[in-house]
């Protein structure tokens, strides 16, 4: 890599950590090309070379930060022998994620990475598609092997995320009623029963019964 390239690469990873700190204290009013070059020392021009404009900074920023999420996720599964201690290491992974880069969960879990995700659902899943479909090969494994019940790949995703997801959105809050410690020692069992296959005869409804 040229000098050149060096300074460049140096220069974009500072204006990332500046519209990270910015958006943590004054969320997304907070990231304008003014208060980035500011905050940062570089100027407009740099930004939009590397960037094309705020939209795009944080936009890579989410990216950024999305990534590393799936590769703290996905590396919590490797050493996981069963489908029952990979997910409760998938579930302590995500809350020890949200507890450690707090700044970043808020991006991740903000109006604004939602709207982008509705907007661009599947430009994004394809960027990580390398990411999801090792998640799907771990769970399609154990969904063979009959540990796993027999669900739809988005549904699995849905059962092993979903509630995670909105108990670090209410953390996030800052209501103060959600302790990611409890959720800890909650979620993984909790989790793992909605995903586990069924044993046994299924028990008729009290319809059924009737």
């Amino acid at each position: 890599m040229s000098p050149k390239q060096q300074r460049g690469e140096l220069t974009a990873e500072l204006l990332l950590d500046t519209a990270l700190r910015l958006y943590a204290a004054d969320g997304p009013r907070g990231v304008t090309v003014g208060a980035v070059t500011r905050a940062s020392g570089v100027s407009a021009g740099s930004l939009y070379h590397h960037f094309g404009s705020v939209e795009g900074l944080v936009a890579a920023l989410t990216d950024r930060w999305l990534g590393r999420l799936l590769g703290d996720l996905l590396t919590s599964l490797r050493g996981a022998r069963t489908a029952r201690t990979g997910i409760r290491a998938l579930v302590l992974a995500y809350l020890a994620f949200v507890d450690e880069h707090r700044d970043a969960a808020l991006l991740l879990h903000s109006a604004t990475a939602d709207r982008r995700t509705m907007e661009q659902g599947k430009v994004l899943r394809d960027a990580q598609e390398a990411r999801l479909s090792a998640f799907a090969g771990w769970a399609q494994q154990f969904v063979t092997s009959g540990e796993l019940a027999p669900l739809s790949m988005p549904l699995i995703e849905s059962l092993a995320l979903g509630p995670v997801v909105g108990v670090a959105r209410r953390w996030l809050s800052g209501t103060g009623d959600v302790d990611l410690g409890e959720a800890a020692r909650v979620l993984p069992e909790r989790i793992w029963l909605s995903l586990a296959a069924a044993r046994g005869p299924a028990v008729p409804t009290t319809v059924e019964a009737q």
